[in-house]
């Protein structure tokens, strides 16, 4: 694991993921989907539920990238996850009712401590860029709900293959216009760290959750507690 130190005079742009580590999916999504599910009988946990969704959505993106068969929407497969989980709880719903779902991950709100630590890490003069799964249309929805401009916000759209596909990091190199090595991809998944720094990035492991990396030889160069202690890590204070 690498100094804060050497990373704050190496890096030049920070590179993050959106949805979980920007924004709060489980948290917001638990409360949109806390009355849906009352509303229709459900008895089970709404973050049960929400859990299901998330782990059946990338479940279903890895299959589409492995299938490499053309690059299926973000949106798409989340159809499919919410469909499929409604199914499993016996639910009775229609494809609007899981259209409209999916669609409050466009106005997911950034976690309490993000907006500060991007200012203050915009300041010492990063650039900062999102690399997310969401759609190019999706992306641009969430822009008001999250109140910050990054410098880029690029979806996998562009490459063509969902995360943790080297193709969309080496598009993230391309797009912002700095080495691989100058880069920070920070996220609050390892998956996501395992792949950017498989590719050749650094990487940040935002560790809210208190979980333990796994074993694997791409460990992060840094692991931090939440936004506040990244941009403290690499502004020097």
């Amino acid at each position: 694991m690498e100094t804060a130190g050497n990373l704050a005079r190496e890096i030049k742009v920070l590179v993050f993921d959106q949805y979980g580590t920007v924004v709060d999916m489980q948290k917001d999504l638990t409360e949109v989907a806390a009355p849906f599910l009352k509303d229709k009988g459900w008895d089970g946990e709404p973050h049960r539920f929400v859990t299901w969704w998330r782990r059946t959505h990338f479940e279903n993106s890895m299959i589409d990238a492995l299938c490499d068969r053309g690059h299926t929407p973000y949106r798409e497969i989340g159809h499919r996850a919410v469909s499929y989980v409604m199914d499993r709880c016996g639910i009775v719903y229609t494809q609007d009712e899981v259209r409209w779902l999916v669609g409050q991950i466009e106005q997911l709100k950034p976690f309490p401590d993000v907006i500060a630590a991007l200012e203050r890490l915009r300041a010492a003069g990063y650039g900062l860029a999102i690399l997310s799964n969401g759609d190019r249309d999706m992306l641009e929805a969430a822009k008001p709900y999250i109140g910050f401009a990054f410098d880029h916000v690029i979806s996998v759209q562009e490459a063509g293959y969902f995360k943790p596909h080297w193709k969309t990091y080496a598009t993230a190199e391309r797009i912002v216009g700095e080495d691989r090595s100058s880069c920070l991809f920070v996220a609050n998944h390892a998956f996501d760290c395992i792949g950017a720094k498989a590719y050749g990035m650094r990487t940040a492991f935002i560790d809210r959750r208190k979980r333990p990396f796994g074993e694997t030889p791409h460990q992060p160069d840094l692991i931090v507690a939440d936004f506040a202690e990244l941009g403290a890590s690499l502004t020097g204070a």
